[in-house]
Parts: C-alpha cells; sequence; structure tokens
C-alpha cells in the first residue's frame, strides 16, 4: 500500500499535530492527511481539504471522534484521526 499526503505548502510540520490530539471544544485547520489513495479520497469527499476548518464535537479518549466541519458532522476512528494533520486555532 502506499501512501501519499495532501498538504498545505506553507505550514511548518511543527505546528500541526493529529486531529485525534484536540479536546471536545478546540478547533483546527487541516494541514494534512496522510494514508492511501482511497483513504484520501474518502476524506476529501466527506469535506477534509487542506485549510478547511475543524471543531472537536466529542472525544473522549476511546471510541470514535465526532467532529464538525463546513455545516455537517462526522464521525471517524481513531485511525482516521490520527492521519488528519491540524493547526490549533486560538
Amino acid at each position: 500500500m502506499q501512501t501519499e499526503s495532501a498538504v498545505l505548502p506553507d505550514t511548518l510540520a511543527s505546528e500541526a499535530c493529529p486531529l485525534s490530539t484536540l479536546s471536545a471544544g478546540e478547533r483546527g485547520t487541516l494541514v494534512a492527511l496522510t494514508g492511501g489513495r482511497g483513504a484520501l479520497g474518502k476524506m476529501a469527499s466527506l469535506g477534509f481539504t487542506p485549510g478547511v476548518e475543524i471543531a472537536v464535537v466529542q472525544n473522549v479518549g476511546r471510541g470514535p471522534l465526532i467532529v464538525a466541519l463546513r455545516g455537517i458532522r462526522v464521525a471517524m476512528g481513531r485511525l482516521e484521526a490520527r492521519q488528519v494533520q491540524v493547526r490549533r486555532c486560538v
């Protein structure tokens, strides 16, 4: 399986953290996605594209995360959330 990524060109890796590390109520701007072609296509079709703001609705430490972006809510597994790199919004 080949791993690919979608990245904002001016983003420093040190500023990014996995989406799974954000707590409920925190927001982040998507800066990179990693994973296979199928995973990237699925995430893009759900609206996960570089530059979009994502709000964490639920992250209880186990089980799926629930996030809000582009007016929709998406439940995602922990592995998927680790592949989404965000820059925390202040």
